[in-house]
């Protein structure tokens, strides 16, 4: 018998479900006992704090009562932490909740959103299902942001511009003079979402993050932030968000789930924050790494985009969705980017230097074959 029809709303039909990556039980069963590199996820392969699994273990005690809906303690730790009012700090299930969040609290049926391109594919998911048309801001021919584009579009009344800073996949960036140049362009009548998903790993020079600027902005910014990348907590779910804005906050509040962080991801987000000496090591470990395999994939003569994130956009001259699928024959797990343009070039974190070697070698060797 068949199923009865159903309507869905008519915006999800030019939706595609979210590339999540491969499990490791995905690729055991198929690498015949090889050791598994995990490098599709951006996640920070070194261990946390010790007072991290001690909170973690000490929140599992009291599952039966529910967390802090407003994470009140966190709140005012990362306001000490960024000098923004506690009030004006949101809680997510990951920062792309908080991307959803936004989404449905800002965006009405034909709205315009400006987004960078290639990009993390929720940042335009989101605002189509919403009925938004969405505006994306190409590379130019030789990989660079195109800031002229940008700044001309972000000047237009536009609802919502989302800017992943540093960007994912690319890993490209907006430096300090060209991230004042988008926030005096802003529009005053549209919201500024700055994606800061890798800001830890972007802290230093050419590198300006959205924090040093919301105090003195005059039009609703929001910076996104997350602690599943550098702080290592991505398999708890938390992310955050920091505005100039109180209505924007307000209406974010009213549209996301009254219980949308867990008490164990609050808990190890404290301790995390107790002890940034584990993810600074992290994040020292990790730049390392990042700019040996760069050279490395670059005396192979391949294609490497600057980045500012814990992982590189690699152009390897031939479909990445196959070339992907051969590494898994040698442990490895890489991301093939398949928007449009871009699929020739796959995103590869930066792991362990062993898993680092490993997927080098069978790089090479996939390539070569």
């Amino acid at each position: 018998m068949a199923s009865p029809e159903f309507a869905l709303r008519p915006e999800l039909a030019a939706l595609l479900p979210y590339n999540s990556g491969l499990t490791l039980a995905d690729v055991a069963s198929r690498c015949g006992g090889k050791t598994i590199a995990k490098l599709a996820s951006n996640e920070n392969p070194y261990p946390l704090p010790e007072e991290a699994l001690r909170a973690m273990q000490a929140a599992i005690r009291s599952t039966q009562v529910y967390p802090d809906p407003s994470a009140r303690d966190l709140a005012v730790a990362l306001s000490r932490l960024t000098g923004v009012p506690a009030a004006r700090v949101i809680f997510g299930d990951g920062s792309e909740d908080l991307l959803n969040v936004l989404a449905r609290a800002v965006l009405r049926p034909g709205d315009e959103i400006v987004t960078l391109y290639p990009s993390f594919p929720l940042h335009e998911d989101y605002a189509r299902m919403m009925g938004a048309r969405v505006v994306t801001i190409d590379l130019t021919a030789d990989r660079r942001i195109d800031i002229d584009a940008l700044l001309a579009a972000v000047a237009r009344p536009v609802r919502l511009t989302i800017l992943a800073n540093p960007m994912s996949p690319a890993g490209l960036w907006l430096t300090p003079q060209e991230l004042d140049r988008v926030l005096d362009a802003q529009h005053p009548e549209s919201v500024l979402c700055l994606d800061e998903a890798y800001v830890e790993y972007a802290l230093g020079e050419d590198y300006l993050a959205g924090t040093e600027r919301l105090a003195g902005h005059d039009k609703p910014l929001l910076v996104l932030r997350t602690f599943s990348k550098a702080y290592g907590l991505a398999g708890l779910r938390i992310g955050y968000g920091l505005s100039n804005c109180d209505d924007l906050i307000r209406g974010m509040n009213l549209v996301r789930t009254p219980f949308n962080v867990n008490a164990v991801a609050q808990a190890a987000a404290l301790a995390v924050l107790r002890h940034p000496e584990a993810m600074r090591d992290a994040v020292a470990r990790t730049l390392a790494e990042r700019s040996r395999v760069s050279d490395a994939l670059r005396a192979q003569g391949l294609e490497v985009l600057p980045s500012k994130g814990n992982f590189l956009f690699v152009n390897v001259g031939a479909p990445a969705v196959e070339i992907a699928d051969r590494l898994i024959d040698h442990g490895v797990i890489v991301k093939p980017w398949k928007q449009p343009g871009y699929e020739s070039f796959i995103r590869v974190s930066i792991g362990l230097p062993a898993e680092n070697d490993q997927f080098l070698s069978a790089l090479e060797t996939v390539l070569g074959d």
